[in-house]
């Protein structure tokens, strides 16, 4: 969805606005090289188990990666059942009808969920002459996009899960809350599931995982990508993976990652300073 100038105040507010900046610059992901690092995951210790020892993203990481804020409250809630814990039990179509002034048809809604098409088609185009209260119920179905589907995408992938509402609602209160740790926490839940061998697709912020690897490990990165900014997994807006030989290039991600040796890891030395004048 295009990002409307008169949306980015809201996204400023609820600290999203770095998000949401990278929402246009989103890259493929290496689907090998992540499969190769999930292997080594442990759900345990919540770490990477490596030749050298033990690594994991942390909290820096994120912030640094995606732009997200580390202080402020915990993102909670039920993800089921979430309709009893609603603002005096109010019911959640009630809800929705309130905060984004119509339902989908029923044609677009399976339980709690609404297809991103919906959204996609009733609020791609802000009209010129959108009122505040319009541009604020805009704003409302931009956040709620980038929310399922960039930072805690799940294995729906073209769903949008009700459970985001009672946040939606004031949308003045979205910057007290730290969604570093949110996606941080996400990110390693969904790494758990996909130890699982009967689990065949990873949900969650990969573009997160991925830069990570490619910071993190300079001998895995592609080459041509030496400039960049902030956040810093816009450093890879432009990389597109082959799509060929799948099984082959697991197996040499396989084997690059048992040749890697403790100098082999690049450790984000990166000026604060810099970084905040960006």
């Amino acid at each position: 969805m295009p990002l409307h100038d008169r949306i980015i105040p809201y996204l400023e507010t609820a600290e999203l606005y770095h998000l949401a900046r990278l929402n246009s610059q989103w890259f493929w992901v290496d689907e090998p090289l992540l499969s190769a690092f999930i292997e080594r995951w442990r759900p345990e210790t919540h770490t990477f188990h490596m030749p050298f020892g033990e690594c994991s993203i942390t909290l820096q990481d994120v912030a640094y990666q995606l732009g997200l804020p580390i202080d402020g409250e915990p993102v909670s809630g039920c993800l089921t059942e979430f309709e009893n814990f609603m603002e005096h039990g109010r019911p959640a179509w009630v809800w929705f009808r309130e905060l984004f002034g119509e339902l989908p048809p029923q044609s677009k809604v399976k339980q709690m969920t609404v297809c991103y098409t919906w959204f996609h088609e009733r609020f791609r185009v802000l009209p010129a002459d959108a009122s505040d209260e319009t541009v604020r119920v805009y704003a409302r179905a931009y956040i709620l996009m980038l929310l399922s589907s960039q930072l805690f995408a799940d294995k729906n992938a073209n769903r949008v899960h009700l459970r985001w509402l009672p946040y939606l609602a004031s949308l003045d209160d979205l910057g007290r809350y730290s969604w570093a740790s949110a996606a941080l926490a996400w990110l390693y839940r969904c790494l758990c599931r996909g130890t699982n061998r009967n689990v065949v697709n990873l949900a969650g912020p990969l573009q997160l995982l991925q830069s990570w690897i490619f910071w993190r490990f300079p001998t895995l990165r592609p080459s041509g990508f030496d400039r960049f900014g902030f956040p810093l997994a816009s450093r890879w807006a432009t990389f597109m993976p082959r799509n060929d030989g799948g099984a082959q290039r697991l197996a040499s991600a396989r084997l690059l990652l048992d040749r890697l040796r403790v100098h082999d890891v690049s450790y984000l030395d990166i000026d604060l300073t810099c970084i905040g004048l960006c």
